[in-house]
């Protein structure tokens, strides 16, 4: 099976520590419900070119954003053209809908979630497949440690390029790159300006080459977006706020994801690389604006 993605063009990307390249921004399918095909194809055509989503009917219409793919590649859009990212989400996270035996070991969870998702996606592999969040509130548990298991076979058959795990703290991670065999390539976080923007979980994602992605960096954040500060560094560098927060982000090492439903932001998203960079004054601003 030849599962490299073709990244020869387009979007510039960062690299984890297993050699495995994403672009730097992410569009991400929660929450969009039957909007899901047509917004998908959407981002597509504007130019994003990683796709996240999870086996979830909670949140997620993960069928809907394989329905997606399949009219894409009707219109040329091959499969290794995108990079596909889904998720695990323990029974906690999941209605009566899921996708798996509620009453299988885990191992068999993860093994039935991960064959649906690829049905679903109509592919023969991921890019990459995350643990929608730890069983355990503190630390890592049994469940947690089980889980991570089933995925790092999922990996080393070669059906994923690279493991995560999201909605994590700190600690968490830090035990999960001290003791797993495989130690996650991803981290997904919820990203808070208040909480430094996550700087404990970034600090160590930097340090083990792990790739960071920050969600609801605009919708956690709305009080940052109204700050003076905010607007004036958009206005001298000749863009709105929410760019300034994803210039931000990528200048910080952050992969962003958005899940904007307008077409108008996705192109503005999208331009974030060719505005001027930030200043390291701007940089130190933003960082500690929410911390103020």
């Amino acid at each position: 099976m030849d599962n490299q993605r073709d990244s020869s063009a387009g979007l510039p990307t960062v690299t984890t520590y297993n050699g495995i390249s994403i672009p730097w921004i992410m569009y991400g399918t929660a929450w969009k419900k039957d909007a899901t095909v047509r917004l998908v194809e959407l981002a597509v055509k504007s130019g994003f070119q990683a796709i996240d989503t999870a086996n979830q009917l909670i949140h997620y219409q993960e069928a809907l954003v394989g329905e997606a793919l399949l009219s894409l590649e009707k219109q040329g859009v091959t499969r290794k053209a995108l990079f596909l990212q889904t998720k695990f989400t323990p029974l906690s996270g999941q209605d009566h809908r899921t996708p798996y035996d509620p009453t299988a070991a885990l191992t068999t969870q993860v093994r039935q979630s991960f064959e649906s998702s690829l049905q679903h996606l109509h592919t023969d592999y991921m890019d990459s497949y995350v643990l929608h969040g730890p069983y355990s509130r503190w630390g890592l548990g049994q469940s947690d440690w089980e889980v991570w298991a089933a995925m790092e076979e999922i990996y080393r058959a070669g059906q994923t390029t690279m493991i995560g795990i999201s909605n994590v703290q700190a600690a968490q991670l830090q035990e999960l790159c001290e003791k797993a065999s495989v130690k996650p390539m991803v981290v997904q976080n919820r990203c808070y300006a208040v909480r430094g923007w996550d700087q404990m979980v970034r600090r160590i994602c930097q340090q083990e080459g792990i790739i960071y992605q920050g969600f609801s960096l605009l919708t956690a954040n709305q009080v940052v977006l109204q700050e003076p500060a905010i607007w004036d560094i958009a206005k001298r560098i000749g863009a709105n706020p929410l760019q300034v927060i994803f210039r931000f982000a990528a200048q910080i090492g952050m992969l962003p994801i958005t899940g904007t439903t307008s077409e108008q932001h996705m192109k503005d998203d999208l331009t974030v690389f060719t505005l001027n960079p930030l200043s390291s004054e701007d940089m130190h601003t933003i960082e500690f604006i929410g911390l103020n």
